[in-house]
């Protein structure tokens, strides 16, 4: 064979990055990065770890969430929805419960029982809270109250309603506060579904 018909060895199979072309590799990897997941967790969703004991069975310590927070930004919360918002008292913190009272509700609580008023039921309902595994029978929280919500104001209380600390100690929380709504539970794996903390009886009153 001719050795020009013999294919010809490349004296190189690619350029060689030095250092720093790696690290200005890794440095537009890193704004790439951070301009895709930065934007999609503030405005998207956000992964979202229960710690406590105030939303069982619903939710318990060590279940992963992802928050839907895009829903918010174009619609108000609904009623029975459980929502992922900012304490109050202390912004810093972040809590889970359900919405009990919406914007203008007055919410009523005596023994047990939670009855709304507002403009479409002037007469009252009965909350149904068959999310409600456990009945209160603990003194601590079986309260009788009244309060009426502002226009920009939610009513929440956990599911174990024994153990929740909530709008019946701190008040009412304002929508500004409220992130989102777990729209996915990941872990445990047993437990994997979406919108995890809807109520199948759910109240749209």
């Amino acid at each position: 064979m001719n050795p020009e018909d013999q294919p010809q060895k490349e004296k190189n199979d690619g350029k060689k990055l030095s250092w720093g072309d790696v690290v200005r590799e890794i440095i537009i990897f890193a704004l790439l990065a951070f301009g895709i997941v930065l934007p999609f967790r503030i405005y998207v969703a956000e992964p979202y770890i229960v710690d406590g004991a105030s939303m069982d069975p619903t939710f318990v310590t060590g279940d992963y969430l992802i928050v839907n927070k895009l829903s918010y930004h174009f619609e108000n919360p609904q009623r029975d929805t459980v929502v992922v918002f900012k304490y109050p008292l202390d912004p810093t913190k972040n809590f889970i419960k359900r919405i009990i009272g919406l914007p203008g509700d007055t919410v009523t609580m005596k023994d047990n029982a939670v009855t709304i008023t507002n403009a479409q039921n002037p007469n009252g309902f009965a909350l149904d809270e068959s999310y409600i595994h456990d009945p209160c029978v603990d003194t601590r929280c079986i309260r009788t109250m009244t309060v009426t919500l502002g226009p920009d104001q939610y009513f929440v209380m956990g599911d174990n309603r024994e153990e929740s600390f909530d709008s019946r100690s701190w008040g009412p929380v304002p929508r500004a506060n409220i992130l989102g709504e777990p729209i996915l539970r990941l872990f445990p794996l047993s437990q994997i579904g979406i919108l995890p903390g809807q109520d199948k009886n759910q109240n749209k009153k």
